[in-house]
């Protein structure tokens, strides 16, 4: 239930970013940042997790890949919401269905993991689907190579980062702190001014960016621990429908053949990657007894 209730909220994401259209993207981002630091304080306080904060921030090691990640991190968060507000929800989504895969391709280049023959496979159908999608959609076709790149690098980089999920985000976002408040001080004395303050709910829903990127991480990570690896993994899957759905229906974004028989190749290859990774982890159990 906790996993859902964490996809959920990934999946509507979309309509709270839509919003904040008036707001310029990098702002956004901005204030997303800057107020999660508190609220992530706040639940490493209460979940008694500060003494893994001081081990993260006075580990150099850690403290190396959690400036790489942030860096990811930030520049997912600022294509995504860019990516929102100009109408481009349909990329986003194909972005997220996208990163799965592309994160086994690195974690084959990368780490040298092993892939069998059916996630060859898969990776090749998804391949093929975003080739058909060039054709026609190449314009907005680097949005979701850019979101799936970033995301699949971020989660490269915390792979081999010996930190929890709710700590490294506190640390990311601390890394991220100094450049944003500056940026954000600097543009409230700038001619073109800032959103914060204009009306209280733009405020709110500035300062709610925090809350969005809590709380489904603190259920997802509470998910994982209750589910298998597999199940973990497929129920990522229902954000990016949602996203697909309500890009499509609800703000009635152009979707092409060649979209939709992208998004038909990309399913059939989650299909099989996810069969795959399930029937794989339940023979190894089977072998193991």
């Amino acid at each position: 239930m906790q996993g859902v209730l964490a996809a959920t909220f990934w999946g509507v994401m979309p309509i709270y970013f839509k919003l904040l259209q008036s707001i310029p993207a990098l702002e956004v981002v901005g204030h997303r940042i800057i107020w999660s630091v508190p609220v992530l304080l706040l639940i490493l306080w209460f979940r008694s997790s500060f003494p893994a904060l001081k081990e993260a921030l006075t580990d150099l090691k850690i403290l190396r890949y959690l400036l790489v990640s942030s860096a990811f991190i930030a520049i997912n968060w600022l294509i995504y919401v860019w990516a929102v507000q100009e109408n481009h929800v349909l990329a986003a989504s194909l972005g997220y269905f996208i990163s799965p895969l592309l994160s086994v391709v690195l974690g084959r280049l990368v780490l040298k993991e092993s892939l069998s023959r059916n996630q060859w496979i898969a990776v090749m159908i998804a391949a093929m689907g975003v080739s058909i999608l060039a054709v026609e959609a190449w314009q907005t076709l680097w949005v979701s190579l850019a979101l799936a790149g970033s995301w699949g690098l971020y989660g490269l980089t915390r792979k081999v980062a010996p930190v929890g999920p709710m700590v490294g985000l506190t640390v990311e976002t601390g890394l991220l702190f100094p450049f944003f408040i500056a940026y954000l001080i600097w543009l409230a004395n700038s001619p073109a001014g800032t959103g914060f303050g204009q009306s209280l709910p733009i405020d709110l829903l500035l300062m709610g960016g925090a809350i969005v990127t809590a709380i489904p991480l603190l259920l997802f990570a509470s998910a994982v621990k209750k589910v298998s690896l597999s199940v973990a993994g497929l129920m990522l899957y229902v954000a990016p429908t949602m996203q697909f759905v309500i890009g499509a229906f609800l703000y009635k974004e152009p979707l092409t053949t060649s979209h939709i028989i992208c998004f038909a190749l990309i399913w059939t290859s989650l299909a099989i990657f996810s069969a795959d990774a399930y029937f794989g982890t339940n023979d190894k159990k089977v072998a193991s007894t």
